[in-house]
């Protein structure tokens, strides 16, 4: 009983990674501009909208609830985090450092030490 609810519940949470992960991606998928996509040398943004979209169906569709396309949807919102959205900030000028400052610095110039 107790090792059935176990995996009732391991289930349960590997699935709500998996939707919550795919989710995430597409969100930023759609955000992101379709030049950057392109100047960024990676597949086309409608591209991304439609494997991430085919990750989320994939994920909280019951009826297409197989281990393996969920898996493959992962795969495919790691790859978008790891490889895409890298380069797509790069190209769209994002992140708070792209202005050359340094690790130290705060939100109000430089730290120092209190020297």
């Amino acid at each position: 009983m107790l090792a059935q609810n176990f995996d009732l519940g391991l289930m349960v949470i590997t699935r709500l990674v998996f939707i919550v992960t795919a989710v995430t991606a597409l969100v930023m998928a759609a955000v992101a501009r379709e030049d950057a996509y392109r100047a960024a040398g990676k597949k086309t943004k409608s591209f991304w909208l439609i494997v991430l979209g085919l990750a989320v169906a994939v994920n909280v569709v019951p009826f297409f609830s197989m281990l393996l396309l969920s898996i493959a949807g992962l795969i495919a919102s790691i790859v978008f985090f790891v490889d895409v959205r890298p380069a797509l900030r790069e190209v769209s000028g994002g992140g708070r450092r792209s202005g050359g400052g340094s690790s130290s610095d705060g939100p109000y110039g430089p730290w120092n030490g209190g020297r």
